[in-house]
């Protein structure tokens, strides 16, 4: 069994601030060895569980985040800006299940942790109707290639969140999110040794045929994104097949779940210029 452990920073344990996360600030150091460690925990528990290979995309910003001289030697890393499947590269019709590690709620969630979705420009984003978050937009990704997310791990709303949308999936609250700014963290050996276990159960679950179903929103996919002020989704609308609905939101319709992806990156980058 193949699987892709899909890592964020917001998510890992202890982070609650937006310094944490930032290059220039002297605490991006010690969380960026937290998120390799949370990775490393996950790792151990997919071989143990019965992973035959690991592959691991950093998805957070520029995807340069993980210690590569501290990852566990097992797994291969995928980093760096650009990829054709940014915060899921490596997956693909080989990897059988996924996990996510880090993971934060979509925005506009209460008591959720540095909640956002993509960008913090970003207010909200569907797929066929649904609302969903990175970890549902990445799950779709997942489902068009026949992989199951399987676990993830983050503040007590990413957990509901994904559960709710995904189904019995394992979960690890690492941290009780009190606000976007605070949240109570559990101890990091303590939360390592969570994420382990139930990485093993979360691919036991998988090589037993108990796992939750892939994600597929359906196809083709109608996308919609609204962003937080109206010159954004002028930008935006210059995507080719992009559909202005209002002041802030734009739709727009693809095959399938690659392409929607795609369309999607593109669109919020332009929105940026």
């Amino acid at each position: 069994m193949k699987i892709l452990i899909a890592a964020d920073m917001e998510g890992i344990t202890g982070v609650t601030r937006w310094e944490h996360e930032d290059t220039s600030h002297n605490e991006y150091t010690r969380f960026r060895k937290i998120m390799t460690a949370e990775v490393n925990a996950a790792v151990r528990g997919a071989f143990e569980g019965g992973a035959s290979e690991v592959v691991v995309a950093d998805g957070h910003s520029q995807g340069c985040n993980i210690l590569i001289e501290e990852l566990d030697e097992r797994a291969r890393l995928n980093s760096g800006t650009g990829s054709p499947f940014s915060m899921m590269q490596g997956i693909g019709s080989d990897v059988q299940g996924v996990i996510f590690v880090g993971y934060h709620a979509r925005a506009g969630t209460p008591q959720a942790v540095l909640d956002h979705t993509w960008a913090t420009r970003v207010m909200g984003v569907w797929l066929n109707d649904t609302l969903v978050g990175e970890s549902g937009l990445n799950a779709a990704v997942a489902g068009h290639f026949g992989a199951s997310v399987l676990m993830i791990c983050g503040d007590q709303a990413v957990c509901a969140e994904v559960s709710a949308l995904l189904g019995a999936v394992e979960t690890v609250v690492v941290k009780q999110a009190t606000g976007r700014f605070s949240a109570e963290s559990l101890p990091v050996q303590i939360t390592r040794e969570l994420i382990k276990g139930a990485a093993t159960r979360a691919v036991q679950r998988l090589a037993a045929g108990k796992a939750p179903a892939p994600y597929r929103p359906g196809m083709p996919v109608q996308a919609a994104i609204e962003f937080s002020q109206s010159d954004m989704a002028d930008l935006a609308a210059r995507v080719p097949g992009v559909q202005r609905v209002d002041g802030r939101r734009i739709t727009f319709q693809a095959v399938d779940m690659p392409t929607a992806y795609r369309t999607f990156r593109a669109a919020v980058a332009l929105s940026a210029a």
